[in-house]
């Protein structure tokens, strides 16, 4: 049967490409499963994005990636990785989205959107951006609110309210503020978050110092209605006028999908899915976690340059079990 594979691979990001690659120079034979696009989560990068890290630690499969500049951008991310699997001729199934699964005796039963999967070994490399951490706020459903920033033409000429104070919602708030809003920014620290990168904190610093972006720190925000949003601040509650809200509040895995396949996590703050630090296998056997998703909500210390290494780590270990 055509949908019989030694291996799967749920995720068809950076890692579970990189996965790939790995399987197919293992002689494996192997599928990719991607709920989406290529790169999903890349590809729902802001449009003008340009990455933090530098093009070289984003290579994988050793594939050179070229960029104009030091750091590529989202357009310069997308071709690469559409080019990695291009040369690699990877077996990647997209708009193929991951339901359940279920394990008959020692042959896992994948279920999704187009049909049944079999595999003796599972890697979940699903990252962490399709979902975003919610306010639970009265609000937070309407139209003009989104977790997900794309591009400023959008919002010229508007009001516009910035949640958070992190790399993120930094950017957002200095390229929204040089395309014309009137940008606010909500923030619950004392500060600008201290580890927003060196090229980033300064500018949003002076913008607040000289008022081009309002501020309000030690602030929550209590409520968005359709023309403002009510803000708890130290001098109390207040009442701006608003015409959009971007909450640049963070991202965390799939959990819902976790439970869907039966992944164990640990219960305590971050929720790190449980797996064996040398091999990346999770309780159920021959079951593997790669990439961000490993760090569960402590999504600031893994990314794709530092997950690589998975890769090569459960292949082997696939090979010391099937010999």
């Amino acid at each position: 049967m055509s949908n019989i594979f030694d291996l799967v691979i749920i995720g068809g990001g950076p890692i579970g490409l990189n996965c790939a690659i790995e399987a197919k120079k293992a002689g494996l034979n192997y599928i990719i499963l991607e709920k989406g696009v290529l790169v999903n989560s890349l590809y729902n990068f802001p449009t003008n994005m340009t990455f933090f890290s530098t093009s070289n630690l984003l290579e994988i499969g050793e594939v050179p990636f070229v960029a104009h500049n030091d750091k590529p951008t989202r357009s310069e991310s997308l071709e690469y990785f559409r080019r990695v699997v291009d040369s690699k001729d990877l077996n990647i199934a997209l708009y193929t989205e991951v339901k359940s699964m279920r394990s008959d005796e020692g042959v896992y039963q994948i279920e999704t959107s187009k049909g049944a999967f079999y595999s003796e070994f599972i890697i979940v490399a699903t990252g962490f951006y399709d979902v975003p951490r919610l306010l639970n706020i009265p609000g937070e459903s309407l139209p003009k609110v989104s977790h997900f920033y794309n591009d400023p033409h959008l919002l010229i000429g508007q009001k516009l309210l910035v949640i958070g104070a992190a790399n993120s919602a930094c950017d957002v708030a200095l390229e929204a503020y040089h395309k014309g809003a009137e940008v606010t920014m909500a923030i619950r620290e004392e500060a600008i978050y201290a580890k927003v990168k060196y090229w980033i904190k300064p500018n949003i610093e002076n913008r607040i110092k000289d008022g081009s972006i309002k501020a309000y720190f030690n602030t929550t925000v209590k409520e968005i209605t359709q023309e403002e949003v009510l803000l708890n601040t130290p001098e109390g509650e207040l009442t701006i006028q608003n015409d959009f809200v971007l909450a640049m509040t963070g991202y965390q895995p799939n959990y819902d999908l976790f439970e869907s396949l039966g992944l164990a996590i640990n219960n305590d703050e971050f929720r790190t899915p449980l797996h064996d630090p040398e091999t990346l296998e999770t309780p159920l056997s021959q079951v593997y976690i790669a990439g961000v998703i490993n760090a569960g909500l402590k999504t600031s210390t893994l990314f794709i340059e530092n997950t690589r290494i998975h890769a090569d780590m459960i292949i082997k270990d696939i090979l010391e079990k099937r010999s």
